[in-house]
């Protein structure tokens, strides 16, 4: 049955015009056709022309004026409930689905049951009672939960799925409970029910096909998407898990009253006809009787205020409807389950601090492309607090909470409030509230709130990372985090062993380029030595004189000078150790480099740490020495600097490889002779034309920047680590095969510290057989990270220049480069503007 439903309601929401267009064109049709004027029925028979100022009773004033004010009481209630929700959309587009289905039912009875405008005023206040909000805004709800334009279709036909069923028996079972009120005989009340047994019907069939449509082709067209933002996991999650509960009971119950009632009315009409035209007969002499003028004040005020079984009977019904939309069809407990499982989850996971990464983990294995598109933009799991409906406690109850129990027992709300007063600094939200997801969830919403850039957080990710990792070591005021794709190239046979190369970039083209690389040297590998190991740091100090600065500099050229020196620095770390210090003067001013070994990191700490204490032991030999910073630009760390392509700095490494020339011709689509001449001309003398410094190779900073990236070095080391000289040389008896080199002196590389801790990173150094430190021979890993930085680099200088000596690159960069859509290239115009705005 629910399946039935939900391609019901697929075919609405994929059909809206139609649709639409169907149900107008039935009603116009119903409004307009002709018919014949009806004989009087056996309404107008029991009238007696003396009976008329019975419809003006006092009671019939009274018991109708509380039904119209029940019954806008009761719209007021629900609009009240729908306006809780927070959603002027659901709201409007509920609002709609009222106005329509009015005018289809009230055109359908004026026109068939040509009730004149006497009788139909009472019967319009008595339809709103029987109108069902809950329902429609279910749907509405459904469809704005809704990520994309893509799905909202899915989201309405799920929603015609859940509700479809239950809706339907709904309407069978109030359509029977009301159509018994036809069965009483009593003019107005038969009126009034069969008014009301209609107006179900009538919103049934609307909810069923104008109103799906309806709101997919609203949603269409006004382009809304994602409207809960980061909340539409959960509210997904819930209203089908709320909407899904079928109690058993209840569906029994209705059942049982559907045949029940079924029974009654087959009787009551057909087998009973008889009895039921002696019945009105026999009424119509009664009522002519009663009709008798009392002209007693006595007889005059009981006709006045004597209650008839019609009003009995309304007034029962409509307390009835009332009591069972407001105490068993409110939907407000929906929202404060959501609370209370938010609250639960926030206490699972302060539990554990790793509970978020398992829960990743779980996640990783999934292959489900919808799964994998939550995780990247808005979440698998309930996203945001629920607490938007508590009223903000003031600043000094707040306060008073801070202070005594802590941040974690405020809503973000009140968060945000101590922020904005500054009572709470905001890089110490995670700290705060004692959960770091939730400080970055709360600091994300200071800054829409403050940069006015919502629309920019929607494809921002923060959830499902393990942030224990990064906080006070990666990064501050965390907002989120940036997925960046992650390719591969290889096999690289570099020293007899093949790896792949992990590379982390949005180029186009540069993975593939090296790959090709990569093939080209299949046969015969790369080899590759470490020829040099030193991290640098460079401070600089000061003396009253020139003296002072060369007497230091003299002073520390002695060898049992420099192991006291060593000596001091050495006892910061169990890794760094002191291999050289040089001395360079500029008037009384000295910039010593400390040039250290710091096994498998990558060393700045430790370099800082151990100059900074030897630093104080020379001054203990020469007090007037004056420490302006500890680092001098003498390093030279993160700026283009000859030092570093002169001295090395970090790991200085050396490749090479011979290409046979069947290779080239094959594989790189080139020669060696031409190879060589395109090496000389742009890596050699175009580099030496622009004044580079270390920069006489095609493009290594691209394979440096994107390793690094993949293993969570410091991008911005890419500077030093991408001096690299390029050499190319005809080899072989007959000059045919290439020789090829590459001559990194600068690789400033580790395998533990810094981005190296994160999992994915940490996932790309296991693929390299390199992470962590190497135990039985600290220093070997990063050591071997960067003979694999220096062999990926020369197989993609042997690619690029092979395409650019073909003419190969232009053309390639166009195919990878810019071959988007002409739908990406609108999403792009789109966002831009929305930037704009």
């Amino acid at each position: 049955m629910s399946q039935i439903f939900r391609l019901y309601g697929e075919f609405c929401a994929t059909h809206p015009w139609e649709v639409i267009v169907a149900v107008i064109t039935l009603t116009t049709c119903l409004l307009t056709v002709d018919q014949k004027q009806n004989e009087p029925d056996s309404y107008s028979k029991r009238f007696c022309p003396g009976c008329f100022e019975e419809q003006f009773k006092a009671v019939d004033v009274i018991v109708m004026t509380v039904i119209r004010c029940l019954a806008i009481l009761y719209s007021s209630h629900q609009f009240r409930n729908l306006q809780k929700l927070g959603s002027k959309y659901i709201l409007g587009i509920s609002g709609l689905f009222i106005v329509f289905s009015s005018f289809v039912f009230t055109s359908t009875v004026l026109n068939f049951l040509q009730i004149d405008l006497v009788d139909l005023k009472d019967a319009l206040f008595f339809f709103l009672l029987l109108i069902d909000l809950s329902k429609a805004a279910t749907l509405a709800q459904f469809a704005l939960t809704a990520s994309s334009q893509e799905e909202i279709t899915s989201k309405i036909a799920r929603g015609m799925s859940v509700l479809g069923p239950t809706i339907t028996l709904d309407t069978v079972v109030e359509t029977l409970v009301i159509g018994v009120g036809t069965l009483s005989g009593v003019q107005r009340l038969e009126m009034l029910s069969y008014f009301a047994c209609l107006s179900v019907l009538v919103n049934y069939v609307i909810f069923m096909t104008f109103y799906p449509a309806c709101l997919s082709l609203m949603l269409e067209l006004s382009r809304i998407s994602n409207f809960y933002g980061e909340k539409q996991p959960l509210v997904s999650k819930m209203l089908l898990e709320e909407n899904e509960k079928a109690n058993p009971a209840v569906q029994r119950v209705k059942l049982i009253m559907t045949i029940g009632l079924t029974a009654v009315h087959i009787h009551s009409r057909w087998f009973c006809k008889d009895e039921s035209s002696s019945d009105d007969l026999n009424t119509t002499v009664n009522d002519n009787v009663s009709c008798a003028d009392d002209s007693s004040l006595y007889g005059f005020l009981m006709k006045q205020f004597a209650l008839s079984a019609d009003h009995i009977v309304i007034l029962i019904l409509v307390i009835t409807l009332i009591v069972k939309f407001i105490f068993f069809e409110n939907d407000d407990h929906l929202k404060q389950q959501i609370q209370s499982v938010v609250l639960t989850q926030q206490e699972k996971k302060d539990e554990s601090s790793s509970h978020v990464l398992k829960r990743q983990q779980r996640l990783v294995k999934v292959d489900s492309v919808n799964e994998e598109k939550e995780v990247q933009t808005i979440t698998a799991e309930e996203i945001g607090s629920f607490d938007e409906d508590r009223l903000c406690r003031s600043l000094k109850e707040c306060l008073q909470i801070y202070r005594s129990e802590g941040a974690s027992k405020l809503t973000d709300k009140e968060v945000i409030l101590l922020v904005d007063t500054k009572h709470l600094p905001s890089y110490n939200l995670e700290k705060a509230v004692e959960n770091q997801e939730r400080g970055v969830r709360i600091r994300r919403q200071i800054v829409q709130s403050y940069a006015s850039c919502e629309n920019a957080f929607l494809n921002l990710p923060y959830k499902y990372f393990d942030y224990s990792k990064v906080m006070g070591t990666c990064c501050e005021n965390v907002i989120g985090y940036i997925p960046v794709p992650l390719g591969v190239a290889g096999p690289l046979l570099l020293d007899g062993k093949q790896y792949y190369i992990p590379m982390s970039t949005t180029e186009g083209c540069l993975i593939a380029s090296t790959n090709r690389g990569c093939r080209a040297v299949e046969n015969g590998g790369i080899k590759s030595r470490i020829v040099a190991d030193g991290m640098t740091r460079g401070p600089v100090v000061r003396f009253t004189s020139i003296t002072k600065a060369s007497e230091v500099a003299l002073w520390l050229e002695k060898p049992e000078n420099f192991a006291t020196v060593k000596e001091n620095f050495d006892s910061t770390s169990r890794f760094a150790r002191l291999s050289k210090v040089t001395a360079r003067m500029a008037g009384r001013y000295l910039f010593l480099r400390f040039v250290a070994e710091t096994g498998d990191a990558m060393g700045m700490n430790m370099l800082s740490k151990g100059t900074e204490k030897a630093l104080i032991a020379i001054r203990k030999y020469f007090p007037d020495m004056e420490i302006l910073s500890l680092s001098g630009n003498f390093c030279t760390d993160k700026k283009p600097a000859a030092i570093n392509w002169i001295e090395g700095r970090g790991k200085s490494v050396v490749c090479e490889a011979i290409v046979s020339a069947d290779v080239i011709s094959s594989v790189l689509k080139s020669s060696t002779h031409v190879l060589v001449d395109l090496n000389n001309s742009k890596n050699m003398i175009g580099s030496a034309m622009a004044g580079s410094i270390g920069g006489f190779n095609a493009h290594a900073a691209n394979i440096v920047t994107a390793i690094f990236i993949a293993t969570g070095q410091d991008p911005a080391q890419n500077i030093a680590s991408s001096n690299c000289i390029t050499i190319m040389e005809p080899w072989g008896d007959s000059g045919q095969d290439l020789y090829i080199s590459c001559t990194m002196p600068s690789i400033e590389i580790g395998t533990i510290g810094g981005g190296t801790i994160l999992p994915a990173q940490s996932a790309c150094l296991d693929m390299l057989g390199v992470r962590g430190p190497n135990e039985a021979s600290p220093g070997a890993n990063s050591k071997q990270l960067a003979r694999i930085v220096c062999a990926s680099v020369l197989v993609g200088e042997l690619s690029l220049m092979a395409a650019l000596a073909t003419g190969h690159l232009v053309k390639s960069h166009l195919k990878y480069n810019r071959s988007y859509s002409e739908k990406d290239s609108c999403e792009k115009a789109d966002s831009q503007e929305c930037c704009k705005t």
